[in-house]
């Protein structure tokens, strides 16, 4: 007869929340991990199995907790959205995060990024994007042959995970969605948001004066109907009042066509 047995606390493998790193060195990367992580986040919204997380720790293999890396941002397609401590891939499905996004920092050695290339590489990414704001310099890599390779041109390139265009301006990232428009952060989105409510008040005000000028035109055009009532009507009375004269006099024996 068999029993079950629980696993021993004190043996039970950790896969820690946290490795102890900021998120970010300072406020540039910081801002622009933000606005790409919430970029995909807003694209994917409707897409209930595409889950997008940022600086989360991704643990690739069971049982190997020091095998981890925490993508500045990453794209899992095939996933659930929802809360997690860490991405542990074993629990997923087995599935690797896609897309994966670094945003670079003075702080950042070639050796790390170097690591970090090798580790997306062997854990199966399709995507890698490096952005380094100080620099304005964007590289991609792309999975072909079950490796990653550089993608030559990355202006202009389209994603083909994510079907966003990149592109750079002066060194800037731009990341275009699908529908033409722009990611942008959150004072950015603030911004726009205000400069839609001033011109919707501008469009409304416009509607009003419309509104107003055609009330106006109606009430010009009613008025010219009453003063046109009143000149049939006074030349109705007026050859009434004529026929009744002329009707008076043949009575008296006066021809009034004389």
């Amino acid at each position: 007869m068999s029993m079950m047995t629980t696993p021993d606390p004190a043996t039970a493998v950790v896969y820690p929340e946290s490795d102890g790193k900021p998120m970010a060195d300072n406020t540039r990367q910081f801002r622009w991990i933000v606005t790409i992580q919430g970029g995909f986040d807003a694209i994917f919204r409707e897409k209930a199995n595409v889950f997008v997380a940022g600086d989360l720790l991704w643990y690739p293999v069971e049982g190997q907790p020091r095998t981890r890396q925490a993508p500045d941002v990453m794209i899992v397609f095939g996933r659930p959205k929802g809360e997690r401590g860490s991405y542990q891939q074993w629990r997923e499905g087995n599935i690797a995060p896609q897309v994966v996004w670094e945003v670079l920092s003075p702080g950042n050695t070639v050796n790390e990024m170097t690591r970090k290339f090798s580790f997306y590489d062997r854990h199966g990414v399709e995507e890698y994007y490096i952005y380094d704001p100080d620099r304005g310099t964007l590289i991609g890599y792309l999975r072909i042959d079950d490796h990653l390779e550089k993608i030559d041109d990355i202006e202009g390139w389209i994603s083909p995970r994510t079907h966003v265009t990149l592109l750079l301006n002066g060194g800037n990232l731009i990341v275009l969605r699908p529908d033409g428009a722009a990611f942008a952060s959150y004072l950015e989105l603030d911004y726009q948001r205000a400069d839609a409510a001033i011109r919707a008040d501008q469009e409304r005000q416009r509607a009003d004066q419309e509104r107003q000028r055609a009330d106006q035109e109606r009430q010009r055009a009613d008025q010219e109907r009453q003063r046109a009532d009143q000149e049939y009507q006074r030349a109705d009375n007026a050859e009434a009042r004529a026929a009744a004269l002329a009707a008076r006099l043949r009575e008296l024996g006066i021809d009034p066509d004389a």
